[in-house]
């Protein structure tokens, strides 16, 4: 369980998932959904920022099979172009202000500021503009351009977890098969890293980039 969530079981947990494309969110963050859906219960709103034909159903596809257990499911899939975010900054933050007047987050996954790719980085930035009051946890892509950083939240996964999120990699992104970054050797390969740095019981973690959290004692 993530210590710093509101501890009501009363009502869902309201999770809000930005990712700037089809698979950054499974690859990121994969696993503690899966185990955050296990943990209670999650009014989920899931946003893919950029995917259009077959990546588009990809990302339709594949929300609806890692969010089985949620308790209910909004998806959004626009339509900004790839590599070219940043000078599409105005719209997607018109977009997730638009989203925030519907959709209040308990907790907010998106991209790291830090990332060197300017679709993940844009993301981030939009995310920190729009969403003040939520706790936001930026996920990690490792890739080309060798941008992981030192993160500061650990989610342990089991054995179980880890492998139903590389199965699930695997089964619903096959436009990805063969590029060298998407491997699942590789994406078990950070999991285990991040498991010995948090001496995670069964070795795998999925790791975040907190940067502020507040502590409530009430």
């Amino acid at each position: 369980m993530l210590s710093f969530l509101p501890s009501s079981q009363i009502a869902p947990l309201k999770v809000l998932c930005l990712g700037a494309h089809a698979d950054d969110l499974e690859i990121g963050a994969g696993g503690t959904l899966l185990r955050l859906f296990e943990d209670r219960a999650v009014d989920l709103c899931w946003v893919v920022a950029s995917a259009a034909g077959s990546r588009a159903e990809e990302a339709r596809a594949s929300v609806a099979g890692l969010a089985r257990g949620a308790a209910s499911c909004e998806v959004h899939v626009w339509d900004l172009t790839e590599n070219l975010f940043p000078s599409q900054l105005g719209d997607l933050k018109s977009r997730l202000w638009e989203l925030q007047q519907t959709f209040a987050p308990d907790l907010v996954f998106s991209h790291r500021l830090e990332d060197r790719h300017q679709d993940h980085r844009t993301c981030a930035e939009v995310i920190w503009q729009t969403f003040r009051d939520q706790a936001v946890l930026e996920f990690e892509i490792a890739k080309f351009e060798g941008d992981l950083g030192q993160p500061n939240l650990f989610v342990p996964l089991d054995v179980a977890q880890m492998d139903r999120k590389l199965q699930h990699l695997e089964a619903h992104f096959p436009s990805q098969a063969g590029r060298p970054w998407f491997d699942p050797e590789a994406f078990r390969a950070l999991a285990r890293l991040r498991g010995v740095e948090c001496n995670a019981a069964s070795g795998y973690a999925e790791a975040f980039t907190a940067r502020k959290l507040t502590l409530d004692f009430s």
